[in-house]
């Protein structure tokens, strides 16, 4: 079993910036893969980036709408997960979810909303 954790939504005006974290605790094995989704009102789910462990760093992707505005990251000693959000847009406007994967295995946090709104 995996737990996760997000924190870090919030309010905040179009063109600014947000960082979420997810605390992941329980078996945490390598390799494995941390990603973040979303889902807005009235929307599917959808990936905004992941994060693989290995190499310097892990291997990450992005979602086309939010390459060069968001990074992912990881701090493995910590096993925690982060989503630093700049140049937020109000289509950014959704809740958050963190994922842990490692086949056959899907865990899922509870969400945190952010919403971009002046």
């Amino acid at each position: 079993q995996v737990q996760l954790v997000e924190s870090g939504g919030g309010l905040v005006q179009p063109g600014g910036s947000l960082r979420l974290s997810c605390a992941a605790s329980g078996s945490i094995f390598s390799p494995n893969t941390m990603a973040w989704y979303r889902q807005a009102p009235g929307k599917e789910r959808e990936l905004v980036a992941s994060i693989t462990s290995g190499g310097i760093g892990g291997i990450t992707d992005y979602a086309d709408s939010v390459k060069g505005r968001f990074t992912i990251s990881r701090e493995y000693t910590k096993n925690t997960m982060y989503l630093q959000m700049n140049s937020l847009k109000p289509e950014d406007t959704a809740v958050y979810y963190c994922q842990f994967r490692r086949n056959p295995y899907v865990y899922w946090g509870q969400g945190t909303q952010v919403t971009v709104s002046s």
